[in-house]
């Protein structure tokens, strides 16, 4: 197992070597040359697994220098109900994420019992698992920088403090995520965390992330990586809970079903595409988006036209208008060509758009063939859905899975199994909730005083020197 720069100029690496770089050296994301791909024997088989334990047979067909005894230890030690303990009424903690039916095949994924009370938690735990491994193996440090809109940076945080051979410099947006996700982030102590706000968008974060990646002289030096989704660990991670909650929406092994997931940087959707790449069978993937819905008119209209600057919305880990991931979906539409993807991108960087139907319309032919859909919703549809899944379910759920729950209530038809991915609990999004429903979620038990600790952040203009001066001191 290979992999590849979407953008076709770096060299070959396998995925230890690719788990460290994040980036690619010519900008790309890595991508494997070929899928693995599932056999019907091997769906069955995961039925009769623990998550853990398929985790550790998926992340396998990715990563094969790595001993299967050891990738079992890792996903053991990520996956435990332990870890993953903020588990609802009536849900099994054995699952990890289990699925909550609602009715006639439409179901819940519960994604959000990890620490952060994030979908985030799945990926990053067995992340900052990895991370550790590879490091002492090598006998290496990494210093970590990421961009969040809300979930992947506290979820990063609490995976990867105290960790010796790690530091995390974590961006996030001013004033653009909820107090909960703030205080989550800020209140981490740890010597080898440091949190930056910056004047400016989650797009602007995740700029400065870029900038600094693509600076090979100042990445090597302070040897920099990635556990935003531009890391191809972070996919695989998130692409075993697509077969984990199919196998408990199936009846049997070959069922169709669909996935309703709330997207912001395309990387959740895409580890969707990528379990059904490899022969998950996926009838459609939904993106559902808030109203920064440029995704939404790319699947519509095949013209991607990222926007100046992200709206602010009530469902804020969504406020982005540049996707990164998109570029792998790209690449695949290519049919896996770095020097036709790269002539897309610079289409983009030069007319401010990329209209696929127009000047490129075989990619454009192969995109409509991955199966993906899309609905974009409004604050008004975002409240409205919380009280409508309060009232028919008695479920509690967050804007970003109301985003999601919209896009399902249209879209599922009476028989069709459709699972709709949760985001975060509720409680992370105290206003929002307050304003559907007239009251606050508590908080699970350990984080009542969460927002009365003290924080620690360092603020900065979108500036790229600006960072390199605080990483370097």
């Amino acid at each position: 197992m290979r992999y590849v720069s979407t953008r076709g100029g770096a060299r070959p690496a396998n995925f230890s070597e690719i788990l460290l770089e994040g980036l690619a050296g010519d900008g790309g994301l890595y991508v494997p040359e070929s899928w693995p791909l599932f056999s019907p024997g091997d769906l069955k088989r995961f039925k009769g697994l623990s998550y853990a334990q398929m985790a550790a047979d998926i992340l396998a067909r990715f990563a094969p220098e790595i001993p299967a005894a050891e990738l079992e230890k890792l996903t053991a030690r990520a996956y435990t109900p332990t870890v993953f303990s903020h588990v609802r009424d009536g849900s099994d903690p054995a699952k990890i994420f289990p699925l909550r039916p609602l009715e006639d095949g439409f179901a819940l994924l519960e994604l959000s019992n990890g620490p952060t009370l994030a979908f985030k938690d799945a990926a990053m735990q067995l992340l900052g698992c990895l991370l550790s491994w590879a490091l002492e193996k090598q006998n290496q440090t990494l210093t970590i920088l990421g961009a969040t809109s809300g979930d992947t940076g506290s979820a990063a945080i609490h995976a990867l403090k105290s960790k010796p051979r790690i530091k995390v410099v974590m961006l996030s947006p001013a004033g653009r995520m909820s107090d909960f996700q703030r205080a989550q982030m800020y209140a981490v102590q740890d010597d080898n965390i440091l949190n930056v706000t910056v004047r400016g968008t989650f797009d602007d974060c995740q700029d400065l992330v870029k900038a600094l990646n693509n600076d090979a002289t100042f990445k090597a030096k302070h040897k920099l990586g990635a556990v935003n989704s531009i890391n191809w660990a972070r996919i695989v991670a998130q692409a075993v809970y697509y077969v984990g909650g199919y196998l408990q929406s199936a009846e049997n092994i070959g069922d169709p079903v669909s996935f309703v997931v709330p997207s912001g940087n395309f990387g959740n959707a895409y580890a969707g595409l990528v379990a059904k790449l490899m022969g998950l069978p996926v009838k459609n993937l939904i993106i559902a988006t808030n109203e920064n819905d440029v995704l939404h008119q790319t699947i519509a209209t095949g013209c991607y036209t990222p926007r100046a600057e992200a709206q602010e919305t009530s469902s804020p880990s969504m406020d982005i208008s540049r996707a990164s991931n998109f570029e792998r979906a790209l690449f695949e539409a290519a049919a896996h060509d770095g020097k036709e993807t790269a002539k897309m991108l610079g289409s983009l960087s030069r007319d401010g758009r990329l209209d696929l139907a127009l000047d490129f319309t075989p990619v454009w032919n192969r995109f409509q063939s991955l199966g993906l859909r899309s609905y974009s919703s409004t604050h008004a549809d975002r409240i409205r859905t919380i009280r409508e899944v309060h009232k028919r379910w008695n479920i509690l759920i967050d804007p970003h899975t109301a985003d999601a729950m919209c896009a399902a209530l249209q879209a599922h038809k009476p028989g069709e199994r459709m699972i709709v991915l949760e985001t975060a609990q509720a409680a992370k999004f105290a206003a929002t909730m307050r304003e559907a429903l007239g009251f606050e979620p508590a908080p699970p038990a350990g984080l009542e005083n969460l927002l009365t600790l003290p924080q620690k952040v360092t603020t900065i203009d979108a500036d790229a020197n600006a960072l390199k001066k605080l990483i370097s001191a």
